[in-house]
């Protein structure tokens, strides 16, 4: 399995912004032009470019699809999406607009059979699993699900599911490492590809989860944002420590 780089970009009514903790009340808005974001992280070579809609989070409503549709007018590389993404239709409207891969999160919580519906319309989909400690949060963040993450892996096992994303949200946006040791764990857990979120800081950070490795298996990538944003990490460096050079 190949290591990739997810270079993140989140929007709210429009904008790139970054969340600390997934906090709406702590945004940080950068003043550049998404789309213009997009094709910098295709031309430095990244091969995904992973987008959420931060207002279908919380809402369930996409405000932002609009701009989710330019991204993948402009970018040659497979743009893996998710944000609200609860009914067939949320997906669908997110394929539509020439989303590759789309990633379910509360639906794949409180309603399963939903990502086997979505699976079976022949489109890819990945599950986004955020968590406190072991518990998983719904609704943007801010509901606990009261469900813990090794509880609920197995019923993706066998859904179509290609991937699993693990964002440990206390790291989120705060640049101090990966939590290495609960991602060992969901290794061990799942056959599912398992994508890292959360915390990346330094290239030392995505280093060290290129070589994490249990019982033979390793990560299928990690998801990069806020560092990225603000200068910390570059792509093309990124990129050269996955590549191990």
């Amino acid at each position: 399995m190949s290591f990739n780089l997810y270079p993140a970009i989140d929007l709210r009514n429009g904008q790139c912004v970054r969340l600390i903790q997934g906090d709406y009340d702590r945004e940080i808005q950068y003043e550049v032009d998404p789309v213009e974001v997009a094709t910098s992280f295709e031309e430095a070579g990244a091969a995904w470019i992973h987008v959420v809609d931060l207002d279908a989070a919380r809402s369930g409503k996409s405000e932002n699809l609009d701009t989710i549709a330019s991204i993948t007018n402009a970018v040659r590389v497979p743009v893996q999406s998710g944000g609200g993404v609860r009914t067939v239709d949320a997906a669908r409207a997110l394929y539509d607009v020439g989303v590759s891969r789309c990633v379910i999160g509360t639906a794949a919580v409180e309603n399963p059979e939903i990502v086997g519906e979505i699976a079976t319309l022949g489109q890819r989909v990945a599950i986004g699993l955020d968590v406190r400690g072991e518990n998983v949060a719904t609704q943007g963040w801010e509901r606990d699900s009261g469900l813990k993450i090794l509880d609920l892996l197995p019923r993706y096992e066998n859904a179509g599911v290609e991937a699993v994303i693990v964002t440990q949200i206390a790291r989120d946006g705060m640049g101090i490492g990966s939590d290495v040791e609960g991602l060992a764990t969901v290794l061990a857990s799942t056959s599912i590809e398992v994508i890292a979120s959360g915390g990346v800081g330094a290239l030392s950070h995505i280093a060290e989860l290129v070589g994490l490795e249990v019982d033979g298996k390793t990560l299928g990538g990690v998801i990069v944002g806020k560092s990225i944003h603000d200068g910390t990490i570059e792509v093309s460096a990124a990129l050269a420590v996955i590549e191990g050079k």
